[in-house]
């Protein structure tokens, strides 16, 4: 795919529709897995009668079919359309949806998640990326990216403040007075709120993005395993999936924020989710600044910058200094950290050039560094549950927020060596056409 910028005005305008269906199915499709429990965790816990360890369970379900989908997911992109892949995925995750509104019992909610595990990563993650990557052509890696996922977070903060809006008119005005089986069914409601946006972007999907939005390169199993070979090879490939492994680690402990904003400063649940909901709209200027950025200097240099903004914040959380009443510390942590984070999940697939991966196996790479890069679905929803439970209130989370601070020091390292390992001279060719 041609960069926009070269194109003529029509052709240039199918393109920009092509980004934006890509920016709302990249997040639409992970609204009832991830970001309903970011948003409503306090409420979720309630209302499906978990413990903190439990939901931990259910993310680690998740994690797991998600890691084992990721390796054969690559090739599957590498053979066919983004259009076909990505619809049956949005439909499949938006019938979870119906399942989870019913307020299922633990070991349906478990194996729901394993469920989503597949539907959001098997047959949707190695499609959407390739298809962002041959988008940004030659000279628009860190704005594709940037756009993926700046523009992702702006979808995620609009449905999230709309979700938290339609939460609160559904409650009585005094919180205090609310029943469970109120907060049940108002929690019900915005259920099926993401599960109709969900279906809804499937047939989206369908209908804008044509299907030679991901060309077909690879035409056979044979050739499909010599891309997996030839980017195993890659000592920048496994670099990269450890800066995604680190980077990712910190996007997991921000689904913490709504819950330390109620144990540890005191908010009630509709203002602790509108804390979190706050953290989610820094991720469209984070993410899309830093691919302008990123397209101007060396990617990697950004990416060590980032780190170190997300080591610091997490260490200012993990402290202590953070005291029930010191709202505006607190904001100003949270905002910190979360601005990094988010210009990470910009940044780490747009390195992809500059350690001279080949477009064509775009799809074998990505499969193979995001079935480990992602680990954190597995390990981190079982640690951060432990963590919270053994340590009620705010030491819990401080020791959440300890981990990002190790693991964000593990990237900012594993970033130098990529850097020092990539070519000083990029070769445009390997890139999209």
């Amino acid at each position: 795919m041609h960069s926009p910028d070269s194109e003529s005005p029509p052709r240039a305008r199918r393109h920009w529709y092509a980004i934006a269906t890509l920016i709302v199915a990249g997040e639409a499709i992970f609204f009832l897995p991830f970001v309903i429990a970011r948003v409503f965790r306090p409420t979720l816990l309630e209302v499906f009668g978990l413990s903190n360890w439990q939901l931990g369970m259910a993310f680690s379900a998740y994690g797991i079919t998600a890691m084992l989908s990721y390796f054969p997911g690559g090739p599957l992109a590498d053979r066919f359309a983004a259009r076909t892949l990505m619809s049956i995925a949005l439909a499949s995750t938006a019938a979870g949806g119906l399942v989870m509104a019913a307020i299922p019992d633990l070991n349906t909610f478990i194996l729901l998640y394993a469920f989503w595990g597949l539907t959001t990563v098997l047959v949707f993650w190695a499609a959407l990326i390739r298809a962002t990557r041959s988008w940004g052509g030659q000279d628009m890696q860190g704005r594709a990216f940037g756009f993926l996922d700046g523009g992702r977070g702006l979808v995620a903060a609009i449905i999230g403040s709309l979700a938290v809006a339609i939460f609160a008119a559904l409650l009585p005005a005094d919180l205090e007075t609310s029943t469970l089986a109120q907060r049940g069914e108002a929690f019900r409601h915005v259920i099926l709120l993401f599960t109709a946006v969900t279906f809804l972007t499937a047939l989206l999907v369908w209908c804008v993005l044509p299907d030679e939005e991901t060309t077909t390169v690879v035409t056979n199993d044979q050739s499909a395993w010599e891309g997996i070979r030839y980017v195993a090879r890659l000592p920048t490939v496994w670099l990269q999936a450890a800066i995604i492994v680190c980077a990712y680690v910190g996007y997991k402990g921000l689904d913490d924020v709504s819950l330390y904003a109620k144990e540890a400063l005191g908010f009630d649940e509709v203002s602790a989710a509108y804390a979190s909901t706050i953290s989610m709209w820094v991720r469209p200027p984070a993410a899309i600044i830093t691919g302008w950025i990123a397209d101007r200097y060396r990617v990697t240099s950004v990416t060590c910058w980032a780190f170190i903004a997300m080591l610091l914040g997490s260490l200012v959380a993990a402290s202590g200094v953070i005291q029930m009443g010191m709202t505006a510390l607190f904001f100003a942590t949270i905002l910190t950290t979360s601005a990094a984070i988010f210009a990470l999940r910009g940044l780490y697939f747009s390195i992809m050039r500059e350690g001279n991966i080949p477009f064509v196996y775009t799809g074998s790479a990505v499969g193979l560094v995001s079935a480990i890069g992602y680990t954190p679905e597995v390990f981190m929803g079982p640690l951060m549950g432990f963590l919270l439970d053994r340590s009620p209130g705010a030491i819990g989370h401080q020791q959440v927020f300890a981990v990002i601070a190790v693991f964000s020091l593990i990237g900012l390292a594993a970033t130098l060596w990529y850097q020092r390992l990539s070519a000083p001279t990029l070769t445009p060719k390997t890139e999209g056409s």
